[in-house]
């Protein structure tokens, strides 16, 4: 039914020279900015995005077919660790398996956070397989903006 397919190999050569571009522009920046500590024993990387706003710092994840209870998420000394497991549901419909591309099992993240973080009013939010942590940043890690008083050029020629 189904016959053997001769690859090109120029395609196997562009998709590898795809994947080292795409690892040399985004590593670099990734380990420069925000250090991530991988667990070697980890199946599968959820991709996050990173926003700092003057209030807060904002994390999220794609964590497709990923139950939220199954999400843990801690701070400890300014490290965000999250973990989770995304379940292989078996196809029992099917009468064979073709193909599996999916990845599935564990995963962690760690995340050196660059501000003071205020632990106790952190929020997380998951909609849709995207899950969103924002991260307040404490009263003392907040820019402070310093009013420069004016001398009244009378009071410096008096003096």
């Amino acid at each position: 039914m189904f016959g053997t397919i001769q690859r090109d190999p120029m395609l196997d050569l562009l998709h590898h020279l795809e994947h080292r571009i795409g690892r040399t522009f985004n590593e670099p920046f990734r380990a420069a900015e925000w250090p991530v500590p991988e667990a070697v024993t980890t199946a599968w990387l959820p991709l996050v995005d990173i926003f700092e706003e003057p209030d807060a710092i904002r994390l999220v994840a794609e964590l497709p077919g990923v139950r939220p209870s199954d999400v843990k998420i801690s701070v400890e000394d300014n490290l965000l660790t999250i973990k989770g497991t995304k379940e292989q549901v078996p196809e029992e419909k099917a009468e064979k398996v073709h193909r599996y591309e999916r990845t599935y099992g564990a995963f962690e993240r760690t995340f050196r956070l660059s501000a003071s973080i205020d632990a106790n009013k952190i929020k997380a939010t998951c909609d849709l397989g995207v899950l969103t942590i924002t991260l307040p940043k404490a009263e003392t890690a907040k820019p402070h903006l310093i009013e420069v008083e004016v001398t009244p050029a009378k009071a410096l020629l008096n003096a």
